[in-house]
């Protein structure tokens, strides 16, 4: 029986509404499911993983429910080195490479199946089908997955058991799942290693997943395009309505947003992570617009344009954008195969810090400022990160596979340089104060250099201009 929910209005389940509520309903197992387009993929993943970790048993939990407001959970996203290796997106779940003899792997997946309808926990539980909606048989989701499924719900017994026998070592992704983790007996450096495994195997895209980043990417444009189409409605509302109208792009063409969207009006802009987006829209000011597309597959795009609301930069903004705009322009020419992950960032930060010694705000030569960061002040963040399944994709590297490495075809980076002069800053002009201006595109390596993929939206300050009169409502 499942656990009663406290403070119900019922008090309890008769024998005679238990029985009717047991019978006199269909056999709905589908058995026209295909395999995911995505299933083999997920297999040479698998393969490479397995590769790494020979004799060992690896376990790679989904993550469960949250509760959010006592009867409401959040909405669930599993742990991206899950989907990453299996394409399946169920809570609850766990992915097992059993280790074998030959040195190689066996792979499972714990699922939790579908209620039986011969008790009552289909339609009384917290997460019975009835109030969450219908799951996967076993069987279902072996054909969808191509993967041997077991029931979730003897995974801790299962794994206990085997962990404690002491013939194979395992290690597990922590953090995930508590049942699981407490379940069996690891060590947590070597469980490090796992995740870092996990990180690094998506550094690199596969074709199918370069695909999901141009439909993200692609969703993401039009979003873009949404919502300056609707600026007017902002002007007369707030931030709010900018957020909303990609929103609504982004549960129409995908699964949601991949992060929370930047819609950040005047002196917010040199807000870094300005999620709040509360503020009002005023004509004269710039609108900094960081937002992505998340496909039904989990993998995000991640754009940012900085529009001037009344349609026409002004001369200090103008000064700012194209400054941010030149120095977008010298790190993506450094993003080829064979270049040091760090150019594109070295190129950009330096154009920045000779801008500034330029202008007066930070003391040269400018090779100097740059040695010693001083361009900082005005530009806080790195300038750009790998993207996939995270928006900060694969963020568990080992350093010298990610920041310390090498572009390989196949990678997926952000270049987003940008200047943000804060409100209260009065080591600069007034009429630079509150000026945050960001660009960034989505850079796919190719064989001989690199793909914008989000070249489609206008970049340089009279495109942006010519665009907005063209879109902006």
């Amino acid at each position: 029986m499942a656990k009663a929910r406290k403070n119900g209005l019922y008090t309890g389940i008769s024998e005679e509404l238990s029985a009717l509520m047991r019978s006199g309903w269909a056999d709905t197992e589908r058995h026209d499911l295909t395999p995911d387009p995505q299933a083999p993929y997920a297999a040479r993943r698998r393969a490479a993983l397995s590769a790494r970790f020979p004799g060992e048993r690896l376990v790679i939990p989904s993550g469960n429910l949250k509760a959010r407001s006592n009867d409401d959970t959040y909405p669930f996203r599993p742990y991206s080195g899950y989907v990453h290796m299996t394409g399946d997106q169920a809570r609850d779940g766990a992915l097992v490479l059993e280790p074998r003899a030959d040195g190689g792997h066996d792979a499972y997946c714990y699922q939790l199946p579908r209620d039986a309808r011969d008790n009552d926990e289909f339609w009384s539980g917290y997460t019975a089908e009835l109030w969450m909606g219908r799951r996967h048989s076993l069987a279902e989701a072996e054909t969808v997955l191509g993967l041997p499924c077991r029931d979730v719900r003897s995974a801790a017994a299962d794994l206990a058991a085997a962990t404690s026998a002491g013939t194979v070592p395992t290690r597990i992704v922590r953090g995930v799942d508590p049942a699981l983790e407490a379940a069996v007996t690891t060590d947590e450096d070597r469980d490090d290693e796992l995740e870092e495994a996990l990180s690094e195997l998506r550094l690199v895209k596969d074709e199918w997943e370069i695909g999901e980043m141009r439909r993200a990417v692609d969703s993401t444009v039009r979003g873009f395009t949404d919502a300056i189409g609707e600026l007017s409605r902002a002007v007369e509302t707030s931030e709010r309505w900018i957020d909303g109208t990609f929103y609504r792009r982004a549960r129409l063409e995908g699964n949601s947003v991949g992060y929370g969207s930047i819609c950040a009006a005047g002196d917010h802009a040199t807000i870094m992570h300005w999620t709040t987006n509360d503020g009002p829209v005023r004509p004269g000011e710039l609108l900094l617009f960081d937002a992505g597309v998340e496909t039904t597959s989990l993998y995000t795009a991640d754009v940012t344009r900085t529009l001037p609301i009344s349609g026409t930069f002004s001369d200090v903004q103008r000064r700012v954008y194209d400054a941010v705009y030149e120095a977008q322009e010298a790190g993506m020419a450094t993003v080829k195969p064979g270049a040091a992950y760090r150019d594109f960032h070295e190129a950009a930060q330096r154009h920045l810090a000779a801008r500034l010694v330029e202008w007066g705000f930070i003391e040269g030569p400018a090779d100097r400022a740059y040695e010693l960061g001083l361009q900082r002040r005005f530009t806080m963040a790195g300038t750009g990160h790998m993207l996939g399944l995270d928006v900060h994709d694969c963020a568990h590297a080992r350093n010298e596979e990610y920041v310390d490495g090498v572009l390989e075809p196949g990678m997926v980076l952000t270049v987003e340089p940008g200047l943000y002069f804060q409100p209260d800053d009065l080591t600069v002009p007034d009429e630079w104060r509150g000026i945050g201006v960001r660009i960034e595109d989505d850079l796919l390596v190719t064989e001989d250099g690199h793909e914008n993929l989000s070249a489609a939206l206008p970049r340089s300050s009279a495109e942006v201009e010519a665009w907005m009169a063209r879109v902006a409502g």
